[in-house]
């Protein structure tokens, strides 16, 4: 296992990026590709500050983001998930370990049901005619902060016995 602090800071740099793509979709309904790519770019160093192995631990990451894009890709395709939600996402799985990613989606469904609840009144009360623009990017970053806290922090690493 490599530096405890490096993993430490790329945790919290990780945490940045996280609430930057939530503002950004929020104010604008858009997050960056400059901003998915940094996340994605960072995994690979949080993976060596880990220690994790290239097998079958570094495999998992990747192949849970491959699927997880694939997933999310036809969500696109069908207009029921925006580009930027689908690449954060991807790039998130690249830093959670699989053993975690199910809490991680079961948690985005919920802050993202009541988001949905929440924009859908706003839309109502305002009678707006166009159509419900949800910022899901909120409930990416929320469910991905809440596990990172949950699993990535001194106390609950300490308990978890490392990081990945």
């Amino acid at each position: 296992m490599q530096s405890v602090h490096f993993q430490y800071v790329l945790v919290a740099g990780l945490a940045i990026a996280l609430l930057t793509a939530a503002f950004t979709d929020l104010r604008s309904r858009h997050i960056g590709n400059w901003l998915n790519a940094a996340i994605a770019c960072g995994a690979p160093l949080f993976w060596w500050a880990s220690g994790l192995s290239l097998w079958p631990d570094v495999a998992s990451q990747i192949g849970l983001a491959l699927a997880t894009f694939a997933v999310l890709a036809v969500l696109f395709a069908i207009r029921a998930m925006g580009g930027g939600d689908v690449k954060l996402l991807a790039a998130l799985s690249l830093w959670i370990a699989p053993k975690h990613f199910l809490a991680l989606l079961i948690i985005m469904a919920l802050i993202g049901g009541v988001l949905t609840i929440l924009f859908a009144a706003w839309h109502v009360m305002r009678r707006q005619k166009d159509r419900l623009a949800v910022p899901y990017g909120i409930a990416i970053a929320a469910a991905g902060l809440w596990i990172l806290s949950a699993n990535y922090l001194p106390a609950a690493a300490a308990g978890a016995g490392n990081l990945g």
